[in-house]
């Protein structure tokens, strides 16, 4: 969870800025994700200023996870909030992986023998 520092109550507002800064996002980022995520929606206020709920950091935060650490697209990440599989990941996970570096190495040559095959065709 983000750590604020700024005297304020747990559940008050937070600008963009202070969002920034507290999860190390740029606020031009947390801007285009506001574009790319519909559920991201931060009030504003006249002049077109951001507050961000104590839900949206948590959301950016979920975003943030998915994207910088997991390795998720946006794509990706929007299926994953929105709890629908990402047919890619699933692909991934349910790949078999090889067990010893003898089955690698099996398939490996398989794979180029398939290949030398193709070429020669």
């Amino acid at each position: 969870m983000a750590t604020f520092d700024d005297g304020k109550e747990t559940g008050a507002l937070r600008t963009i800025g202070e969002v920034a800064k507290a999860t190390g996002i740029k606020p031009h980022v947390l801007r285009y994700w506001e574009q790319q995520f519909p559920m991201l929606k931060p009030l504003t206020r006249s002049g077109g200023r951001r507050y961000y709920r104590p839900e949206d950091v948590t959301l950016v935060e979920r975003i943030d996870r998915l994207v910088n650490r997991e390795g998720y697209t946006l794509k990706g990440a929007k299926a994953a909030l929105r709890g629908v599989p990402d047919p890619q990941a699933a692909a991934q996970a349910t790949s078999p992986a090889p067990s010893t570096d003898g089955d690698v190495l099996q398939r490996l040559k398989a794979i180029r023998e398939d290949l030398r095959a193709a070429l020669a065709a």
